[in-house]
């Protein structure tokens, strides 16, 4: 109202001075001075010079304008705003430029806020629309929205006030949680405690088992973005089957596959091809013999995937030739070929890098090792053949030996295969090795003699060093002979010597003493084939009772005090070195020549 008063005093003061019977400078003059603004003599003139028409035009659109900018509502805070609109408004108007010029000075001053805010009238409003509105109540087992319906704006504030949609704080599952994980970690220590106590005792391999179980989880959180079937439970017990052994390896297995499910919030089926895939690797991996094989049980893992894959879609909901069925379908059959695929390259890839880091050694680099084309082994044969030999032997003696006694026949037979390699570099100081008969120990004394023999030890442990063997390999080369005596040498020093004292020490061995079954059956088997090989006659009663008499020697003198044998793991050793031994050296029927002749030409025949 005040603003239509404004526009209606310029537009009669305007038409009065208009009538005025004046001068047009008198005029100009008397209208600008009755004014609350100044404006220019040319705009002045301009309106008192137009029509009455004109001028009744002007001021019908303009009070128009104001009406509307004031009626849509102007804040403190948007008074720049309405002003800006106004000046927009009286641009577009079919004037003159000086009469647009003069409605900006008239008007534009008179835009003020006419919207101030009222706390206490807003809120009252608020809380009597609230009470004005009929609550909703959603009944326990209402149907809300079923299988197959379009979701509507409706449905999804029914959900959300129920809860259903978006984080949600349930500090029951948390509960949960932590004491199905507490159970499964009590579970695998007992396990470890009870069972597997060479693990539960070092703490690198509690960090490496620790190291493969988390790693694989977080590929599976990764992975499960994706699809949850592709969570790579079986790249882990590959990983703890080839480094431990296989009976950890299902219980880590189990484990995982009830994180799986964790992780999949309860999806049995996620958890069933988790669980079948694991028991399908540790299958694939658990008589590995070299690389290549870790590749097939990928191919087996993906082939029972897929199988599992399709029983569980069948299973749980049939087959439907629908687009969506179709593509989860296809989604989850792709991602379980993927699962065995990726898990068997990332075991592959693992496994060296875990090998050296903790100081484990696997039966496929312990397999690797046996191959005799390696380049120890290669010298060994072309150097001392009669070493070469022998060391063969005593890994047929071992192997069988530690297969008796629950020992680890692999690394056992390997480690047999290297125990002697130090020989290479004086081998005809070694009788195995003297073809020709003649023997340079007659040319020196029995001390010097007894110190070429017993650095073969040290020989052997540079070599294999310098070969980067592993750690079990070098430790049973170092062990194999323990502290023994070298009796031939020391026999001969004491004759020489007559009543001078000689020192034991300078004809034993350095030692240290054998620290578990594996190196303690070899040197036994060193021994023993030792022995045999120097029996005229090598009949079974003689050569059981020299495996006996070694026995029992070896245990009076000390050399198994710090090995985990028992008196019944030595009398199984005995029995298994006196039956192979007694097949190897067994006395042969001597043909007559005749005879001989005959079966050689038979032979060749």
């Amino acid at each position: 109202d005040e603003i239509t008063g404004e526009i209606e005093l310029f537009f009669s003061q305007l038409l009065q001075t208009k009538q005025d019977n004046l001068e047009d400078d008198e005029k100009i003059a008397v209208f600008t001075s009755a004014l609350d603004f100044e404006l220019s003599p040319v705009v002045a003139s301009s309106l008192l010079n137009a029509d009455t028409n004109t001028i009744n035009d002007l001021k019908a659109r303009t009070t128009v304008i104001m009406q509307e900018i004031m009626e849509q509502g102007v804040k403190s805070s948007g008074i720049a705003n309405a002003r800006r609109q106004l000046v927009q408004e009286i641009n577009m108007l079919p004037f003159s430029p000086e009469f647009k010029q003069a409605m900006e000075k008239l008007l534009v001053p008179l835009v003020k806020a006419n919207m101030h805010y009222n706390e206490e009238a807003t809120l009252a409003n608020k809380e009597a629309a609230r009470e004005s509105v009929e609550p909703v109540r959603i009944l326990k087992n209402s149907l809300i929205v079923t299988e197959g319906e379009k979701v509507t704006e409706k449905h999804l504030m029914q959900l959300e006030a129920l809860g259903l949609l978006g984080p949600s704080v349930h500090y029951s599952s948390y509960v949960g949680l932590f004491l199905i994980l507490l159970t499964l970690f009590l579970i695998v220590i007992l396990y470890l405690l009870f069972f597997a106590r060479d693990v539960y005792n070092n703490f690198p391999h509690l960090v490496l088992l620790g190291l493969i179980v988390l790693v694989t989880l977080l590929l599976g959180i990764a992975a499960r973005f994706f699809s949850a079937y592709i969570i790579p439970v079986a790249m882990g017990v590959i990983l703890i089957a080839v480094l431990f052994n296989s009976h950890l390896a299902i219980l880590i297995n189990i484990i995982l596959a009830v994180l799986v499910g964790i992780l999949t919030g309860g999806d049995f089926s996620y958890f069933a091809v988790a669980l079948v895939s694991g028991l399908v690797a540790i299958f694939s991996v658990s008589r590995v013999s070299r690389r290549n094989d870790l590749t097939r049980a990928g191919i087996f893992i993906s082939l029972v995937n897929m199988v599992m894959i399709v029983a569980v879609f069948l299973y749980g909901e049939g087959f439907k030739l629908e687009y969506d069925f179709l593509k989860d379908f296809s989604i989850a059959v792709l991602a379980g070929l993927g699962n065995g695929l990726f898990s068997a390259v990332m075991a592959i890839g693992l496994l060296p890098y875990l090998e050296s880091a903790f100081g484990l050694v696997t039966s496929i680099t312990l397999l690797e090792l046996s191959d005799p084309g390696r380049p120890l082994l290669r010298n060994l044969l072309m150097k001392a053949p009669g070493t070469y030999h022998h060391s063969i032997i005593v890994a047929n003696l071992a192997e069988a030996a530690a297969e008796a006694i629950g020992a680890n026949p692999l690394l056992t037979r390997v480690a047999a295969f290297y125990h002697d390699i130090g020989k290479v570099k004086r081998p005809y100081f070694f009788i195995e090795n003297q073809l020709s008969g003649d023997n340079p120990h007659n040319r020196i004394s029995p001390n010097l003699s007894a110190l070429i023999i017993r650095s073969h030890v040290k020989d052997g442990v540079e070599m294999a060093k310098k070969e980067k063997l592993p750690p079990q390999v070098i430790d049973i080369v170092q062990q194999h002979h323990g502290t023994c005596m070298i009796s031939f040498f020391y026999q001969q020093a004491q004759e020489q010597a007559g009543k001078s004292s000689l020192y034991e020490e300078d004809f034993r061995y350095e030692g240290p003493l054998p620290q578990t079954k594996e190196a303690a059956i070899i040197m036994l088997a060193d021994s023993a084939e030792a022995a045999v090989r120097s029996l005229s006659k090598p009949v079974a009663g003689r050569i059981e009772g020299m495996v006996r008499r070694i026995i029992r020697e070896k245990l009076n003198d000390g050399q198994f005090d710090e090995a985990p044998l028992t008196l019944k793991d030595l009398d199984q050793i005995g029995d298994t070195f006196a039956h192979i031994l007694t097949g190897i050296y067994h006395t042969r029927i001597e043909y007559p020549e005749s005879d001989l002749k005959a079966e050689i030409e038979k032979g060749g025949a």
